[in-house]
């Protein structure tokens, strides 16, 4: 978790120098970022759903 937290705030700290820099930032538009976040969620739905499946049966 430690590394996810340091993961956003050095990205939080680019994105304001960006901002005083008034560069344009190169990441992906929103949307492709939220695509990816499906595509993560999606990714661990089916184990969630084998342990719940394999949960349920004993």
């Amino acid at each position: 978790m430690k590394a996810y937290l340091v993961s956003l705030a050095a990205g939080v700290v680019v994105g304001l120098l960006y901002s005083v820099m008034n560069v344009k930032s190169p990441a992906p538009p929103t949307v492709a970022l939220v695509g990816l976040l499906g595509m993560l969620g999606g990714e661990h739905v089916i184990p969630l759903v084998r342990t719940w499946l394999a949960a349920s049966l004993h």
